[in-house]
């Protein structure tokens, strides 16, 4: 089962320890074939809309910023809990925040 888990940004700014517990994180998510990509994303980006025949694009940020995805991590896992726990382990190196899990159909 594939999972997308996002997290929202926070104004903690990262340090060394930070950095290296989640090398660490990664490298050994990646080593057991779980991780299958992350990445940060730009605050900003661009939104498309539709309605009928009409597309709208509107250029970012936009108002609610901290409700935006700032990151994200792809996994193969066998179920929704080991999904959970892979989140939280991540969030106990990150620290305060909010990360949103969702399953890859």
């Amino acid at each position: 089962m594939r999972y997308l888990m996002t997290t929202k940004p926070t104004d903690a700014a990262p340090d060394e320890r930070l950095y290296a517990e989640m090398a660490a994180f990664v490298e050994e998510l990646t080593a057991a074939g779980v991780l299958l990509a992350t990445g940060g994303l730009e605050p900003g980006g661009v939104r498309v809309t539709s309605s009928g025949d009409e597309i709208t694009v509107t250029d970012g940020p936009f108002a609610e910023a901290k409700e935006a995805v700032a990151g994200f991590a792809l996994v193969e896992v066998r179920s929704k809990e080991e999904a959970i726990e892979l989140t939280r382990r991540f969030r106990k190196i990150v620290g305060d925040g909010e990360s949103v899990i969702q399953q890859v159909f």
